[in-house]
């Protein structure tokens, strides 16, 4: 193994495997943290994929050194933490904590946090997170439900999350290349700062810094800051080969499930609901104990076996935030993310073996309750989001995609691409 890589979901995961397969690395993606004696045969990175962004930060932590000691005992040569583009975290963490903790166990003094994705819009200068040409706090995302984002200066935020000094690298220096950047790394470094921000703001910035990482042996961020780290095994002789991504050949029925409460998730769906039939979960109605599992599965085995079907309890802002203040945020979120996990089992069942899952809390609900320990990547469908097809066990199609990633025909687009 070359590159080891932490995701703290199951869709950031796949959004970074994907950017790694795109680059030309056979790339296995894990969900949680692997067994001692898990057998991975040949491949040049792994993809651990976490439900580590909102879990307490000692929860985080904990198994985000477990996935660090799996990863090194397999050789890997670097390791990369990937979080969200929009930097989802609070003030409390959990992107400072878990970074430190792995500078720590790896002994080392410095890294970067940069988690710029230009392709969906996602850029940094002067420090500052900017979605498209308007700031992450004016961006309509900034209202995450667990992870509020309202402050778009990113060395405020990673400085609130950690004791050590923070830094910035600008544009300026990354436009000179590999060598300024790496240059503007010791200079921080020599002044005591542990996190650097990198500012960028297309994928030329973005190789250039991967470029200049080489020989950091951590290095964090969004699924782009992984483009140029291919160039850099290739130039040791260490990757010599380019693998092609394969598209799941599994016929069968298909369903879209959707928990994500995101703008665009919401236009996927009401563009979807005018043409596919469509069951929208009530968070209310689960809250009130009735049989909604049941109700849905019902109503699914009676849909015409050769159309796919649409489930979702994505809801706008204001409902979201009357139930959270009926039930509480993270006990209204898990409420309905359990209801998803037995939905998508309950359809596997039935016979359904094509499946797209839009949110990332609720993918890592649904691959738990499928029990999904693995993914082979697939080619990509939007930017960010591959089929994967699951290792093992019931022959599966899986798509895996972010609240805020896809165009609005997402749903119909990824299940198209499918024999």
């Amino acid at each position: 193994m070359l590159l080891g890589c932490i995701a703290d979901d199951s869709t950031g995961a796949t959004d970074l495997a994907n950017t790694l397969v795109k680059g030309g690395m056979n790339t296995i993606q894990i969900i949680g943290v692997p067994a001692p004696d898990m057998d991975i045969g040949e491949t040049d990175a792994v993809v651990v994929a976490l439900k580590s962004r909102t879990n307490p930060a000692a929860e985080a932590i904990e198994d985000s050194l477990a996935a660090l000691a799996w990863l090194r005992a397999q050789g890997a040569q670097q390791i990369l933490f990937k979080y969200c583009s929009t930097f989802d975290s609070t003030d409390a963490g959990n992107i400072g904590p878990v970074a430190d903790a792995l500078l720590d166990a790896m002994g080392a003094d410095f890294t970067i946090a940069c988690p710029a994705f230009p392709e969906t819009g996602r850029s940094i200068y002067k420090g500052y997170l900017f979605v498209g040409d308007v700031l992450l706090s004016e961006s309509g995302m900034e209202n995450h439900p667990l992870n509020p984002m309202t402050d778009p200066n990113l060395v405020r935020v990673l400085d609130r999350q950690t004791p050590n000094a923070v830094g910035l690298v600008e544009l300026a220096t990354v436009r000179k290349g590999a060598d300024a950047i790496h240059a503007a790394f010791d200079g921080l470094k020599a002044k005591g700062i542990r996190h650097a921000i990198v500012d960028a703001v297309f994928d030329e910035d973005l190789i250039e810094i991967g470029h200049a990482s080489k020989n950091l042996e951590l290095i964090t961020g969004g699924s782009g800051i992984a483009m140029g780290l291919p160039d850099n095994f290739r130039a040791l002789g260490a990757l010599t080969r380019r693998s092609a991504p394969a598209l799941p050949q599994i016929v069968g029925r298909s369903a879209v499930i959707a928990g994500s409460c995101s703008k665009m998730t919401r236009k996927q769906i009401a563009h979807t609901r005018r043409s596919w039939p469509s069951f929208n979960i009530d968070p209310w109605n689960i809250a009130a104990g009735k049989p909604v599992v049941a109700e849905v599965l019902d109503w699914a085995a009676a849909q015409d076996d050769r159309a796919p079907v649409l489930i979702f309890s994505s809801a706008d802002p204001d409902e979201v935030a009357a139930i959270q203040a009926e039930f509480g945020r993270e006990e209204a979120g898990e409420m309905v993310e359990k209801v998803m996990g037995q939905v998508a089992r309950g359809l596997l069942d039935m016979g359904v073996n094509r499946l797209v899952v839009a949110g990332g809390e609720t993918s890592g609900a649904v691959v738990k309750a499928l029990d999904i320990r693995a993914l082979r990547i697939g080619p990509e469908i939007d930017p960010g989001v591959p089929w994967t097809e699951a290792i093992g066990g019931v022959p599966l199609a899986l798509a895996l995609k972010s609240g805020n990633f896809g165009a609005e025909d997402f749903f119909e687009k990824s299940l198209g691409m499918l024999p």
